[in-house]
């Protein structure tokens, strides 16, 4: 049976493609933390606000989280559309740093300085373990970038320009046309 003889830098170089070829422990350990982030930014219906069609039954999930297309009224505040959580650099969060997207979620305070409408649920988020906050930021900076620059936010006394969901009292709502009927004049 004969050997065959391999030189040195070839060895060397079938090595190196091969450790190129098959992900080490901190490849493997990014792989779980973005599937840990996917997983909660699903449980957390993060879609269901910064997907547009999400909140009028139809999500186009070609551009999942890439913002939505329905704007939050809150009675005083004005009109809040979820923005776009792709990394995105000039739309998105693809200049943010984790720590500033953990930030805005978990505390509500945007690296501006601005807080979030208080509609995005930053106190329920600020119970995450620091690692499930990593974790949900790994899997935004994972994305594919969408380019989609959501409209607003609408002061008070601002017309917004997309279709808007509103909480209003009861009195309020119970005043407006029912469908159907004829508008009031």
């Amino acid at each position: 049976m004969k050997t065959a003889f391999v030189s040195l830098p070839i060895r060397i170089a079938c090595g190196l493609l091969l450790a190129a070829a098959v992900p080490g422990p901190g490849a493997q350990a990014a792989d779980g933390q973005i599937a840990r982030g996917k997983y909660l930014a699903t449980i957390g219906s993060c879609n269901d606000c910064h997907t547009p069609g999400s909140l009028l039954g139809e999500p186009d999930m070609t551009r999942y989280l890439g913002g939505s297309d329905v704007g939050f009224a809150i009675p005083g505040l004005g009109v809040f559309v979820g923005p776009n959580l792709t990394p995105d650099k000039e739309t998105g969060l693809g200049n943010w740093t984790t720590q500033q997207i953990v930030t805005a979620f978990t505390t509500g305070k945007r690296p501006d300085g601005r807080m979030l409408a208080p509609i995005m649920p930053y106190d329920a988020f600020s119970h995450l373990t620091h690692a499930d906050a990593l974790a949900i930021a790994a899997y935004l900076k994972s994305l594919n970038p969408i380019k989609h620059k959501v409209p607003g936010p609408f002061g008070a006394n601002e017309r917004a320009t997309v279709p808007v969901m509103s909480v209003q009292p009861a009195d309020v709502y119970n005043g407006l046309p029912q469908p159907g009927s004829a508008p009031a004049k």
